[in-house]
């Protein structure tokens, strides 16, 4: 079986060792407490402890020295748990602060041995909960506890451990006897309002009848079979009561019939000891005494999955419990050792890489009618899914024949027809669903190789029914149109722009166009045209790389008929057909000094997108959320950058759904009612992704409206693919690293086009290779990455969560969020842009004025090389520049402040060596009188002069006194006091401190 097909992924299982337990000690019961996220596991020896659900213990404490623990359960009402051993009721507060011997009452004595207990919870009763017992003598006992009998007792008590024993005969219970044998499980379902419990008694093996019926004698509700049951479990969705037992076989029955079971379930060739089951899948998982588990359908009563459980020897470390965690899709089993086994599509990253097909991917596409995908490899294998469902609907192999490579493709605004261009130059035309073949354009027999490679096709607005137009970009840059009229079966290419770049090299920013007068028998949205040509010289400038056309985008709405191009060298080059010119907007050697020892691809413009607002969009309120809180929030945690944060939860455009044509921007042409016109909307912007990784935006007039470099977790990344859904509020990019930019554009398309409107929300990793194309499923709001791994894959737009690839075996879950999860191939989080918060704008600034000069230290010595006669060595001084290696380096680049040596070795080893600096500049300065008496100020160094102190001021409160003195020739020197012995002594800090004068050292 393929470990990609498995409902369980066995090899990632993941294992607890419970700390504190004793030897030979093993886990009896786990329960999952769904509501709060935790876990509790009860050992056989009396250890109970408490999960979150990171499954970190919370608190955990041993309840019984002297018998076993039979069963545990969770009182909802009471928030308290309750454990079972042989002969008592444990009741312990696991919330309560202290000692786990203070937290805990017992419950004794009991008539007969207790194996199993559960817990009634009825939504009603407050501050009570009722217990289901069973034991031994197939006895069911009903108790019920309230927090009286708790709280009161505790209060008056002296003694703590004789306190928290409580006799049950103070308690109100009830007790039937429904079976002949042992009672092996009880369980109480809600949905039925009843209970249910099972025993090894062959007649009365499953009793399931409601909690009345415990304190009469009428009959009750009983299903039996061969050799009893060891255990059972209800399926709410299938309605089903599902048993095992010693017979090896799993039966299912409905609730209401006791007499014949409605399926049966066989496999297993040990006794079957516990069942569990997966309402979301439908699935139940039945485990045997011999540690195997089996995975079934119970829809199909078909089989899914084997596994076994490898740990111990046979008969050895016997499984107990085993309960299935729905809120973290894993499986949890509980021995010596609690092993936890996770759902294959919660834990997306198994061995095997995602692909969808075995080649890189060239083209993705989505038919927004159809809710497909289209997709194409490198080998020339076009195939076609299910968006909701990721299943394959059809495929075509060698479409344009055997080893030719379709290179690119396009689907028309219908949905009905969609066209392939090959590296041949070869175009066809197919029907999307049939994918039966339609038209064909030839190959040509005086094309040259590698000439006709198409780029790019665009499906046009035909001015005339029964013809189809597409546009062309071919490798060499040529632009052309390709007609084909509903009665021929070939294409014809019928017209093709003139080669600019001649003009536009030689300083012409505007070329005008003349229209050719050439009768056409069909009408098509582009005139003939033909340069005006002018004296212009024929020598064009050599380049470091060629101006041929790399991307193009069309806008082909009432009142504008416009074609952009971007090229290799970074030119932006607009057609603008309205007014019959060919315009270079942009040229990077007037905004750039090009050096030639960088690399001239940098300019290189990968992909070229037109953002115009129809006037229905634009019409919308701007106060809508592009999504809603619930759709943005991440159940992981995404890392958020350091830098500006903005928020995803912005005001945009949202108003009503509007699909979008993939692989391609088709916007909206519709008139509109009265005297509006679309002239009277916004002029559009064109935005380029770069070959340096920036994102730029311009007008129509070649003006830059912002240099924006998207927010990875790595550097600068040359960005491949642009996208914009059908109103133009976001912006989605690829790079060549497989990471995905998702922008807000909404605000930032209204004027003026502050650079503070345009936000990036979301970046994530989709693949670790190349992204050659991004889409934006706008009803899904969902995002769909083809990469040259040959994988596509679905994530969800606004958290970067993944939903799976094109190609895997289950369904997509896309409408249902789960656990965070992430492909094989990638281990970084989403990166989540949030916004700035306005209290923490003003944040503190450090200055460092102290630089280290290493080359002046070395010109010093230390006192170690103070009385060698030879001058020290480099490596001698570099080994005492250790003890600068911790020292901050300097943040800001500023000036180093002037320092000279003292030329007075004897002031001390550590005086000495160190560089003593001067400020330039204070705050303030004036002369005060030097402090201390009149023959210390004369006996200074023996200098005769008059001493004065400097006061320097710096901050408010804070005063720096630093000692000199002026001698007559105003020759100024470091002061070092001395005492009445001559010997130096350190130099001081006079500080002033709020009225205080304090003395410090220098150091």
């Amino acid at each position: 079986m393929d470990e990609e097909n498995l409902v369980f992924l066995v090899s990632r299982k993941q294992r607890v060792v419970i700390s504190g337990s004793r030897r030979r000690d093993v886990i009896k019961c786990i329960v999952k407490i769904p509501q709060l996220d935790l876990l509790i596991t009860a050992s056989q020896k009396g250890l109970i402890t408490v999960f979150n659900s990171q499954m970190r213990v919370q608190t955990s404490t041993n309840v019984t020295d002297t018998s076993w623990i039979t069963g545990c359960d969770y009182l909802s009402q009471l928030k308290r748990i309750v454990a079972t051993s042989e002969r008592t009721i444990i009741v312990w507060d696991y919330k309560a602060q202290g000692s786990g011997q203070e937290n805990y009452f017992v419950i004794k004595p009991m008539d007969h041995c207790l194996l199993c207990v559960c817990v009634v919870s009825l939504p009603d009763q407050l501050c009570r909960d009722d217990i289901l017992l069973g034991d031994d003598g197939g006895f069911v006992n009903k108790f019920t506890i309230n927090s009286d009998d708790f709280g009161l007792k505790q209060a008056k008590s002296k003694k703590k451990l004789q306190s928290q024993v409580l006799d049950s005969k103070n308690f109100k219970s009830v007790k039937r006897k429904l079976h002949n044998d042992w009672v092996m499980k009880i369980r109480y379902i809600t949905a039925l309002s009843c209970f249910g419990s099972c025993s090894l008694d062959s007649v009365h093996s499953l009793v399931l009848e409601s909690l009345k019926r415990l304190e009469d004698n009428l009959p009750v509700r009983e299903f039996s079979m061969p050799r009893g049951a060891n255990t059972f479990c209800y399926c709410t969705k299938a309605n089903v009561i599902i048993t095992g037992g010693d017979d090896k076989v799993l039966r299912l029955w409905h609730p209401n019939i006791s007499t014949k079971p409605v399926g049966k379930l066989v496999g297993h060739m040990f006794s079957i000891m516990e069942i569990v089951t997966n309402e979301k899948d439908q699935h139940v998982i039945s485990l045997s005494s011999a540690k195997v588990f089996r995975v079934w359908d119970i829809q199909t009563l078909s089989l899914l999955q084997v596994f076994h459980d490898s740990h111990g020897g046979p008969g050895d470390m016997q499984i107990y419990s085993m309960v299935y965690d729905s809120n973290h899709g894993m499986l949890i089993t509980g021995s010596s050792v609690m092993d936890m086994y996770p759902l294959t599509r919660m834990v997306q990253d198994t061995k095997q890489i995602p692909h969808t097909h075995e080649r890189e991917i060239n083209v993705m596409l989505y038919n927004r009618y159809f809710h497909q995908v289209l997709t194409i490899c490198s080998e020339s294998i076009i195939k076609v899914w299910e968006l909701e469902t990721g299943l394959q609907i059809y495929q075509i192999l060698d479409p344009h024949g055997f080893s030719v490579e379709l290179t690119s493709a396009a689907i028309d605004e219908t949905g009905f027809l969609f066209a392939t261009g090959a590296y041949n130059g070869t175009i066809k035309i197919w029907d999307f669903g049939s994918g039966q073949e339609m038209k064909v354009l030839p190959e040509g027999k005086d094309w040259k190789e590698e000439e006709p490679w198409l780029r790019r096709l665009i499906f046009l607005k035909a001015q005339e029914k029964h013809q189809h137009l597409v546009l062309t970009l071919e490798r060499n840059g040529k632009i052309k149109m390709v007609q084909g009229k509903e009665e021929e079966a070939y294409l014809v290419v019928i017209w093709e722009l003139p080669n600019v770049m001649p003009f536009l090299q030689d300083v012409n920013h505007t070329v005008h166009l003349r229209t050719s007068p050439k009768h056409r028998s069909m009408r098509i949205p582009f005139p003939d045209v033909e340069l005006v040509e002018k004296n212009f010289s024929q020598h064009i400038n050599s380049s470091a790389i060629s101006m041929e056309v790399n991307c193009i985008d069309l806008l082909q709405v009432e009142g504008y008929n416009l074609i952009v191009a971007g090229t290799l060298n970074g030119v932006i080059i607009l057609w603008n057909f309205v007014n019959s010119t060919v315009k270079e907007l942009y040229r990077p050697e007037d905004c750039f000094t090009v050096d030639p020892d960088l690399d001239p691809k940098r300019f290189r413009i990968n992909n070229i997108l037109f953002l115009f607002r129809s006037p229905e969009c634009a019409r919308r309120s701007s106060q809508d959320s592009v999504c809603s809180s619930s759709q943005c929030d991440s159940s992981k945690g995404p890392q958020s950058n350091k830098g500006s944060k903005q928020s995803i939860h912005d005001n945009e455009v949202k108003g009503e759904k509007t699909d979008v044509t993939a692989g391609e921007q088709q916007l909206v042409d519709k008139k509109q009612p009265g005297d509006t016109n679309v002239i009277d909307t916004q002029p559009p912007v064109i935005v380029t992704a770069h070959e340096d990784g920036h994102l730029r935006f311009w007008t129509m007039e070649g003006k830059l409206l912002k240099n924006m470099l998207p927010f990875t977790k790595h550097s600068a990344i040359s960005l491949t693919s642009l996208y914009t859904d059908s109103c133009t509020r976001v912006l989605l990019t690829g790079n060549v690293e497989g990471h995905v930019i998702l922008c807000s554009i909404s605000s930032f398309l209204d004027p003026p086009h502050e650079e503070k409107k345009l936000k990036q929300l979301l970046a994530w990793r989709a693949h670790s290779l190349e992204i050659i194309q991004v889409i934006y499923v706008e009803d899904k709001q969902m995002v769909l990455t083809a990469s040259i791994d040959g994988s596509v894959r679905l994530w969800h737009a606004f958290n970067g969560h993944y939903c799976g690839y094109f190609g895997q075996r289950r369904m997509f879950e896309i409408s249902q969020t789960s656990d965070f999860i992430l492909p094989c191939d990638v281990n970084e989080y989403p990166v989540e842009i949030k916004e700035e918060n306005k209290f923490t704008e003003k944040k503190q600034k450090y200055e460092y004025p102290l630089v280290f000069d290493q080359q002046k230290w070395k010109k010093m010595s230390s006192m170690s090389l103070l009385f060698k006669r030879t001058p020290p060595k480099v490596f001698e001084v570099d080994h005492d520049f250790k003890f600068f290696k911790s020292l901050s380096s300097p943040k800001i680049r500023r000036r180093a402040l002037k320092g000279f040596l003292t030329e007075n070795r004897e002031a001390g080893i550590v005086f000495g060596s160190l560089p003593i600096y001067r400020v330039p500049s204070p705050t303030s300065l004036r002369f005060l009188p030097l402090i201390g008496s009149d023959a210390q100020r004369e006996s200074a160094d023996g200098i005769p002069g008059k001493k004065k102190g400097v006061h320097v001021q710096h901050e408010k409160d804070h005063h720096l006194i630093l000692f000199s003195y002026v001698t007559e020739e105003k020759s100024e020197k470091t002061f070092s006091p001395t005492n009445k012995s001559g010997f130096f002594l350190l130099p001081i800090h006079l500080q002033v401190k709020r009225g205080k004068l304090e003395v410090a050292a220098v150091a």
